[in-house]
């Protein structure tokens, strides 16, 4: 065994939650390594999920609108010719540039990046298995950002081929010609919407009556009606029981309100969610506790059962978005630092990245009335909104909702062609604390999709008592 190395903190992960954290600690003057098994960093986000989807549907969105839309703007082409290896080539070029930079972040602030499988050996002492072998190394903090991994469906076991996880979702050679997708939350919506654009046949499972988790009921209903017009099949109230390859095919069994179909396709992906990633990273060995459904135990602080070891991100539950184990990460080096830091859960945005796109903060309509707080309710249809009718995109709408006697905004929930962007205005009103008024009062330009917020916000306060 190599001598040992030693640093302030070892963070174990270089994911959003990892590097942010090993970069914000390097800027404090800590002295940082960074462990990750991956040959670059950045974790499953940028080389496996976030980044190369994002590349793939705004490829996939060009080849849509070429299909579609251009004609309603006076342009005639071509039926557009998809090169799927080009496409994976720029989606490929994209999550290189990007990780690169994540080095380079790593680098100017002083991290060493480890290349390896890392394991906690006690408290404070970590061996990390590489090419080279192993070596130890040892700080007086350690922050575990190992993420997570998708979830097997029973009867239905990922082989990589036919039936495949989200990863392999992203790499297909040629374009599927029935691709079946298990679960109707945004990985299943993101990845059907990309391989539908691109000429596939896709059909989603999904066990629960509606699509997307727990978004707002209304936008629900909304974003199904728009997908199921751009030709995505959905079984709702369906399960998955099993799945048997023939060939080139799989054949799945569909259980539906007591009957059994079969269905023939030649792609399986489940998307039922993920779980954390845990195993093999040691927590026996320095006595870190977890919960009965395997995420890491914190406090406030971040801080696990054990007083030098810290975790965030999907290892400690919560909404499993990279921009969540981002904040998470960097309150909890501030902790350590001796800074305040905190993060605010009922500000967390969410993205659907679909055509248009679906996004939300805060609580939705149902939340509200299980908690019986009394709201008001602001709707906009894209419809009216300039912008919107200059593009020729008017499918969607902007909902916000506000506590009926203060006036606070609770909620937001947006469809739109951007609205990933639209929903920074209402992260920060809701940071903030802001009223519905506020909103409307803040000049915003026209013609823009934004516009539709505040129209939202005068809606709303034509029922608040404030």
């Amino acid at each position: 065994m190599a001598e040992k190395s030693t640093y302030d903190l070892i963070v174990i992960g270089a994911g959003p939650g990892g590097y942010v954290a090993a970069a914000r600690a390097g800027q404090l003057g800590m002295k940082v390594a960074c462990v990750d098994r991956y040959e670059r960093p950045g974790g499953v986000c940028l080389n496996y999920g976030c980044i190369p989807s994002k590349a793939l549907l705004d490829s996939s969105e060009y080849v849509a609108m070429a299909k579609h839309a251009f004609k309603r703007h006076g342009i005639t082409v071509d039926e557009p010719l998809v090169d799927l290896d080009v496409m994976m080539e720029r989606k490929d070029g994209v999550v290189a540039a990007l990780t690169d930079n994540v080095r380079k972040l790593l680098d100017g602030n002083g991290v060493d990046l480890i290349r390896g499988t890392a394991r906690l050996r006690n408290r404070t002492e970590v061996e990390v298995t590489g090419e080279n072998g192993n070596k130890v190394i040892t700080a007086g903090k350690i922050l575990l950002a190992t993420g997570s991994v998708p979830i097997e469906l029973n009867g239905v076991p990922f082989e990589g081929e036919t039936i495949v996880d989200s990863t392999d979702a992203l790499a297909f050679k040629t374009v599927p010609r029935h691709l079946l997708i298990v679960g109707g939350g945004y990985i299943g919506l993101e990845l059907g919407s990309v391989w539908a654009r691109l000429g596939a046949k896709v059909t989603v499972a999904e066990m629960l009556p509606r699509i997307a988790g727990n978004i707002d009921g209304q936008l629900s209903r909304l974003l199904l009606r728009i997908l199921k017009g751009q030709g995505i099949d959905f079984r709702l109230n369906t399960r998955v029981t099993g799945a048997e390859a023939e060939k080139k095919n799989v054949r799945v069994t569909l259980e539906s309100v007591g009957e059994t179909e079969s269905v023939t396709c030649d792609k399986v992906l489940v998307a039922i969610g993920r779980r954390p990633l845990a195993e093999g990273l040691g927590l026996e060995n320095a006595g870190v506790e977890t919960d009965g459904n395997g995420y890491v135990k914190v406090d406030g602080a971040y801080r696990t059962s054990v007083e030098t070891i810290y975790a965030i991100g999907d290892l400690i539950g919560g909404a499993m978005l990279a921009h969540k184990a981002s904040a998470e990460g960097r309150a909890a080096v501030e902790i350590m630092a001796g800074k305040h830091a905190e993060v605010n859960y009922g500000a967390v945005p969410m993205v659907i990245y679909t055509f248009p796109e679906m996004a939300a903060v805060g609580m939705t309509e149902e939340e509200l009335k299980e908690k019986e707080i009394p709201y008001c309710t602001g709707n906009f249809p894209m419809t009216g909104t300039g912008r919107a009718r200059c593009m020729g995109e008017t499918e969607g709408m902007v909902k916000l909702l506000s506590h009926r006697e203060t006036d606070r905004i609770l909620g937001v929930h947006i469809i739109a062609p951007r609205a990933s962007d639209m929903i920074a205005e209402a992260v920060l009103a809701i940071e903030l604390g802001a009223s519905s008024e506020d909103i409307g009062r803040i000049m915003h330009g026209h013609p823009t999709f934004a516009e539709a917020l505040q129209e939202a916000a005068f809606m709303t306060q034509q029922c608040s008592i404030y």
